[in-house]
């Protein structure tokens, strides 16, 4: 690869970093945050669950159309839409805490679902639908421009510089909520958001559509793209996991558990507290994902990298389980962070790999269908299950939960 294509890649690629970096801050400062709405809405653990889980279930449904708009125009002007479209989410948590407490209607297993709590849904569902193309779009600029020589050096970074916002954010919306309240925090979200959505515009490359078969993917097609390719389904099972066991059980009950050991740093509490020490996790997993991009390109597999990553979640969950006070809390979480930084670049760089080049923004679909299944299941499932059983089991099922994706990588990408 010569200089003048090496600098444009370059280019290229810290230009789509500062496009989501921002993304990545106001997604963070409205975290913390969020997992605490049934003490402000009286609503139960269920339905705050259904709550976190609505970005992720609507992405899921967007996931494959989105990658099939990103495939015909090019991914930066659907991008820079997604970015405004979350820009729009946190304004909408404003409204919902400022509605009257109207009680709608009820729905099986989550219960009496309130105006305010409905008016959460739908902004959670804006942020969904917008993010799926900032993903999708993201993954598409960095592997068009790209090759299996530096793809994991360049997609490390991107999703670095996500990770990076996002810790940001933890730390900022932590304690706004507690310095300030929870309104400031979450205007605070909105408009880095939108000053996102407006970096995008201006920094963000055009680059050249692929081109489709003139298929138009759904969510129902997804069982014949993964039988196209094999290596999709081990791909996608470990993405599941991945974020299933960090944004999805993680991040959603790290305030509550803080609660629960009753953790304090100074005059910061529950909120304050998990927003600092997953914030560390987050600082943790984007170091990893640096250096886990630029290994994956020197190895003759990238999925090895994803081995010690694995195992180091698997060994963070358990001392999460196993220790109640805040040194052991906030070393579970910075395993579990490096763990989650390890996995992410091998496994979306060799998707990158074996993606066709007309089929890339399909085929992140795929990808990101895999990952918001865990990311959904994961708050609709860790709040209530720790509420019945408990924090340290539900850990320990976690741990557990990493050691099978652990085998299931061995016994397929490196078998392949």
């Amino acid at each position: 690869m010569d200089d003048s294509h090496d600098h444009s890649v370059r280019a290229i690629a810290l230009a789509v970093t500062a496009g989501v970096f921002l993304g990545g801050v106001a997604t963070g400062v409205a975290f913390p945050t969020l997992p605490l709405l049934d003490q402000y809405l009286g609503i139960s653990a269920a339905l705050l669950g259904f709550i976190l889980s609505a970005n992720r279930i609507a992405r899921l449904v967007a996931n494959t159309p989105a990658g099939n708009v990103i495939d015909r125009v090019g991914p930066r002007r659907p991008m820079i839409v997604g970015l405004f479209v979350q820009g729009l989410a946190p304004f909408g948590y404003v409204l919902g805490l400022n509605v009257p407490r109207v009680d709608l209607f009820v729905l099986p297993a989550v219960g009496t679902v309130s105006l305010p709590a409905l008016v959460f849904i739908s902004a959670r569902i804006f942020w969904g639908l917008g993010s799926a193309f900032v993903f999708i779009g993201a993954f598409a600029i960095i592997t068009g421009v790209t090759d299996q020589s530096n793809r994991g050096r360049w997609t490390g970074y991107m999703r670095a510089g996500q990770s990076m916002g996002f810790p940001t954010g933890l730390v900022v919306g932590g304690i706004v909520a507690d310095v300030f309240d929870i309104t400031t925090a979450f205007l605070a979200a909105g408009t880095l958001a939108l000053a996102a959505g407006v970096l995008g515009w201006y920094v963000l490359p055009d680059v050249q559509p692929s081109g489709t078969d003139g298929r138009t993917p759904r969510l129902r097609d997804l069982p014949e793209t993964v039988r196209s390719l094999p290596g999709v389904l081990p791909i996608g099972l470990a993405n599941a996991g991945v974020r299933l066991l960090f944004g999805g059980v993680l991040l959603t009950t790290a305030v509550q558990y803080a609660d629960y050991l009753g953790l304090t740093i100074g005059a910061l509490t529950a909120a304050g507290v998990s927003g600092l020490v997953t914030g560390l996790g987050v600082v943790a997993s984007a170091g990893a994902t640096v250096v886990s991009g630029r290994v994956s390109d020197t190895v003759d597999s990238r999925a090895v990298v994803t081995l010690p990553g694995f195992a180091l979640l698997a060994a963070g969950y358990a001392l999460l389980a196993l220790s109640g006070n805040l040194p052991g809390v906030t070393a579970g979480i910075v395993l579990v962070g490096a763990g989650t930084g390890a996995v992410g670049p091998a496994l979306l760089a060799t998707l990158g790999d074996i993606a066709p080049g007309d089929e890339l923004g399909r085929l992140a679909g795929v990808y990101n269908v895999f990952g918001d299944i865990g990311l959904s299941v994961g708050p609709l499932a860790a709040l209530p299950i720790a509420e019945a059983v408990g924090f340290t089991p539900t850990y320990l099922a976690c741990a557990g939960v990493a050691v099978a994706c652990l085998l299931l990588v061995n016994a397929t990408l490196l078998k392949a």
